[in-house]
């Protein structure tokens, strides 16, 4: 199988504190994995460096195929990133940030995927409020919907459940069910869900893989 997200003793230290030490693992694409630790373990700080928002002190990691330290273009074009900030624009409505998001990377079909992913997540009935307006649950799925409007190969998800109400919840797992051979690696505190979507499991102490059950 090819290697969606594949690790070398990744490394991160911000000043005299080491975030993450020496992280090994390979993810197969197509793969759904859930990201598993206590706060502080380095969840975030692995998905930064990923998603090359923070770029590694040392090791190697590649992301469909390309160097997260090269921070090309190309890569950020075949992820989908979604934080614990929703990184939309507050004045404009959930309709506009996903067209905007859609140009921004080139999909070709983006109002047929637009409506997709509104109906999808129960956004529909409000897609033409400002989103400044919108709850918190609201936000996570417009910011969830814009992680997903371009289709990428790779999903990197922190905590996506933040904000989610039962059927926001619900919502998710299946659109992560519903996406096959993409690559999912999401952090979550939820170990109640993992077993709906998730196919393996990774688990961060103190910066260092714990536990790695059924990746490669």
């Amino acid at each position: 199988m090819t290697a969606a997200i594949d690790a070398h003793g990744l490394g991160k230290r911000y000043g005299a504190s080491e975030v993450l030490e020496d992280v090994t693992f390979t993810l197969e694409a197509g793969s759904r994995t859930a990201l598993l630790g206590a706060n502080g373990a380095g969840k975030t700080t692995l998905l930064a460096v990923l998603s090359t928002l923070a770029a590694p002190s040392r090791g190697t990691a590649s992301v469909a195929g390309y160097p997260v330290d090269g921070a090309s273009a190309e890569l950020r074009r075949r992820i989908g990133v979604l934080t614990h900030s929703p990184m939309l624009y507050e004045a404009l409505s959930p309709l506009e940030n996903l067209r905007f998001f859609a140009r921004l990377y080139g999909v070709v079909d983006a109002e047929a995927r637009i409506e997709e992913l509104l109906r999808a997540l129960g956004l529909w009935r409000r897609r033409e409020e400002p989103t400044a307006v919108l709850s918190r649950g609201y936000h996570q799925r417009v910011a969830i919907a814009r992680a997903l409007v371009h289709r990428p190969a790779v999903l990197l998800l922190d905590e996506p459940e933040t904000g989610l109400d039962v059927e926001g919840v619900a919502l998710l797992d299946e659109l992560m069910l519903r996406a096959p051979g993409m690559t999912v690696l999401a952090a979550t505190h939820r170990v109640d869900r993992i077993d709906v979507w998730a196919d393996d499991r990774l688990m961060l102490e103190r910066g260092r893989v714990a536990v790695a059950v059924g990746l490669s």
